[in-house]
């Protein structure tokens, strides 16, 4: 099996292909511009497990277009991942990268690959909708109450019906718009793909930021003794996530691709689920406890216009379809990503270090 990656040096496209490449005996191909802070430090990953990796951007069509040969699968893992990616500036390069790059892949699927797998986002959903979940405030955490006003949501969490009218971010409506056009692509051109709506991915090899990756970037404040701070929504660290450890989504696409009859634009909400969430209140007591190390945890009550207190995948389509759930749970990725650390610690602390304002 011949598969493509773009964003294939990134924190979730360079765990795939190295699982694709060691699971299914695949031949991998990794794109990437290495924009993305650390994406260099995975090129290593990927030579070491005999992927080949080609340097270029899905913003230019040309440079997607020199990749040789055909494939039997397109993963389009590619992406701005920020939600805050446009709101200081111009929106122009995260609608080029997130929507534009989509282009550009869904015209080398249709014409070079033999079906196409998009790994889109849980920020399809609009902000307003999910502000408007009835919650409740527990010791450590919000939690979804039995009792909802609108389709698509209940204690297990936020399903594929849930509304997405109203704003979400540049990158939602990038990503929305991009899993539109797949919709077209499929119906007008016979284009076998499916769309995987992922919460939060959280693990070992992920470079997090205060804007994306902050459960990440929470496990290294702890390693490297930095200090932290809750903020929005009362400052008290009880907004929740859903987190996805990057082999469960492995393990996900591994079923996938054995169910070649799903490839029909089907849509899948991907996560941890209410089993596998976190507040981040309850993640620091984990991180202190995982990494033997406490650190100062401020407080700001203020609340950013795209933070939303809780947001879980109810993940019941992809267990009925493909018969997967995640077996990772939080302790593991806390686990797992101290113990990449710890063993590329020299490398890592300037990285992590470098994004060192209190999150």
């Amino acid at each position: 099996m011949r598969i493509l990656i773009t964003g294939g040096a990134g924190f979730v496209g360079a765990n795939l292909g190295v699982g694709l490449r060691a699971g299914l005996g695949a031949e991998v191909t990794a794109f990437d511009n290495l924009r993305r802070r650390g994406s260099e430090f995975n090129l290593q990953k990927l030579r070491s497990a005999g992927i080949r990796f080609i340097h270029g951007d899905v913003r230019q069509r040309d440079d997607l277009e020199a990749v040789p040969g055909s494939f039997d699968l397109l993963i389009e893992a590619s992406a701005e991942p920020s939600v805050h990616a446009g709101q200081d500036g111009s929106p122009a390069y995260v609608i080029a990268t997130n929507l534009q790059g989509t282009i550009h892949c869904l015209e080398f699927a249709r014409k070079r690959a033999g079906a196409l797998l998009f790994l889109s986002t849980s920020r399809v959903y609009s902000i307003p909708s999910l502000l408007e979940i009835c919650l409740e405030e527990t010791e450590g955490r919000f939690e979804i109450t039995p009792e909802q006003r609108m389709p698509g949501i209940s204690p297990q969490g936020i399903a594929e019906d849930f509304p997405i009218n109203g704003a979400r971010s540049f990158y939602g409506a990038t990503k929305l718009a991009s899993e539109i056009l797949i919709l077209e692509y499929v119906h007008s051109y016979g284009l076998r793909a499916i769309i995987n709506r992922c919460g939060v991915i959280a693990g070992p090899g992920q470079f997090g930021k205060t804007d994306q990756g902050i459960f990440t970037l929470w496990i290294a404040r702890h390693h490297f003794g930095i200090p932290l701070r809750y903020t929005g929504f009362g400052g008290s660290g009880k907004q929740v996530r859903d987190l996805l450890h990057p082999e469960d989504l492995r393990d996900l696409i591994f079923r996938q691709i054995e169910c070649s009859g799903e490839w029909n634009g089907g849509i899948f909400n991907i996560g941890g689920g209410r089993g596998v969430s976190v507040s981040l209140r309850e993640m620091t007591d984990l991180c202190r406890e995982i990494a033997g190390r406490a650190v100062p945890v401020g407080s700001s009550p203020e609340t950013d216009n795209y933070d939303v207190p809780l947001y879980i995948s109810d993940c019941s389509k992809a267990r009925r379809h493909f018969g997967w759930r995640p077996t990772r749970d939080v302790r593991r990725i806390i686990s797992d990503t101290v113990n990449w650390i710890a063993a590329n610690q020299q490398a890592l602390a300037p990285l992590f270090k470098a994004e060192s304002g209190n999150a």
